[in-house]
């Protein structure tokens, strides 16, 4: 009943004192401010990012080949030697087959669910007459579009005989339809395209059209006619096109449910190095799963919001001094109030909780304004990024916490003062 009643004490001189004890909660809420805001900006980018990487696959692991690493050797002398292959150029030998590809499938049956397979042509202009479409144009096997699974508007995906044959057949987005036909799916189909890509012209025929959909990891441009839409061709209709006969520099493998992508990275790289380029001088497989690359990204992340959110915090040490030096006044005004109620019999601990209390409940009315105010800048910044705003409930727990301490820690001297106070000498202050 005294901690309510010492709230509603604390509440009441608040009022009283309205611009006094604004000014003194200024420092808590710009604190408390900067943290939540930092803390939820970090929480909303990250969760942003993680949710666009994982739809892209968390659980696939790209396998590609690298460059062997090079060894050092330190001479006596101090100095240091690299040895390690010059030639980065790829030789036919070099290169990934389908016969390690169907021996990979047989070795571990129950972990490979399927091959997203590409073929990179590189960026080029898409020509209509006089109108124009930039496209990133790429050769796929039907696991990768299934994997990528886009939204068809119009006409059909590349079917198994388009792969088969390798026939210059292409999957085009709305915006590219949007930029040559007009926006008429209809009329693109069946259509043929010209795309510069180099030097030269390449011919393709439209079979379907697909809905863009921003991956939210993109570059913005001055408009969307500029910025380039995938083009997919059959995978052999690229590989013809680049003369690629040798196999594959880089491949996705779909790993089967509840199979762990970072464990069986090692696994991969492990026998396939062992297998295939254990004598090869120059290049080695490397595996990569998107879980490892979400998990990195997402402690970096955290630790750098953590950091920030740290050096912000020291604000609230100054907020936390102007809440000890106004509750020193406040002892000060209140010598007799003091004294009168030591006279009645109020015990020291109750002088000390009263004044503690006050501080306490200073300090939270200015967390609160900081947590509403640190929220509403997080949620201004991350709209203006183009992220969803997801508010940091651990960042307003530790906030909330961490007034309540502050209350406490600065206000316990003033309070202990005011305690010792001897009555008659409080009652005889003027």
């Amino acid at each position: 009943m005294l901690i309510m009643e010492n709230i509603l004490l604390a509440l009441s001189g608040l009022k009283v004192n309205r611009m006094r004890s604004l000014l003194t909660m200024l420092g808590i809420i710009i604190g408390i401010a900067s943290v939540i805001a930092i803390m939820t900006l970090g929480d909303s980018i990250s969760s942003s990012v993680t949710d666009s990487m994982t739809a892209m696959g968390a659980n696939n692991i790209t396998v590609g080949l690298q460059q062997k690493s090079t060894t050092t050797q330190t001479t006596g002398s101090g100095m240091t030697f690299s040895f390690g292959p010059r030639m980065n150029q790829m030789k036919e030998e070099d290169y990934v087959t389908e016969e390690m590809l169907t021996d990979l499938k047989e070795r571990f049956p129950e972990m490979i669910a399927g091959y997203s397979l590409s073929e990179s042509l590189g960026t080029g202009t898409a020509q209509k007459g006089a109108l124009r479409a930039y496209v990133n144009a790429q050769g796929v096997n039907e696991e990768y579009l299934e994997n990528e699974d886009p939204t068809l508007t119009a006409g059909r995906m590349l079917s198994g005989r388009d792969q088969q044959e390798g026939r210059k057949v292409a999957l085009v987005s709305d915006r590219f339809v949007n930029s040559l036909f007009d926006g008429d799916a209809g009329k693109a189909l069946g259509q043929t395209v010209d795309v510069l890509m180099g030097n030269r012209y390449y011919t393709y025929t439209i079979v379907g059209v697909y809905e863009y959909e921003s991956s939210g990891m993109e570059f913005s441009t001055d408009s969307e006619e500029d910025t380039p839409t995938a083009l997919y061709l059959p995978l052999k209709a690229a590989q013809n096109q680049n003369h690629n006969t040798s196999g594959y520099r880089q491949f996705t493998i779909l790993t089967a449910k509840e199979v762990s992508a970072t464990d069986f990275c090692t696994m991969l790289e492990d026998y396939m190095n062992s297998r295939y380029y254990q004598d090869n001088e120059s290049f080695e497989i490397g595996a990569m799963s998107m879980e490892s690359v979400i998990e990195s990204m997402t402690e970096m992340l955290s630790t750098v919001a953590l950091a920030i959110a740290a050096i912000a915090g020291i604000s609230l040490l100054v907020g936390g001094i102007g809440v000890m030096n106004i509750m020193l006044v406040s002892v000060t005004e209140r010598t007799r109030e003091i004294g009168t109620r030591k006279a009645l019999g109020a015990t020291n601990g109750s002088i000390r909780l009263q004044f503690i209390m006050e501080a306490v409940v200073l300090c939270l009315v200015g967390g609160a304004l900081g947590i509403g105010l640190g929220i509403g800048i997080a949620a201004a910044a991350t709209n203006l990024m183009g992220y969803a705003v997801r508010p940091s409930i651990p960042g307003i727990l530790i906030s909330v916490s961490f007034s309540v301490l502050i209350g406490i820690f600065f206000g316990y001297y003033p309070a202990n003062k005011a305690a010792k106070l001897k009555p008659i000498e409080a009652l005889r202050y003027e």
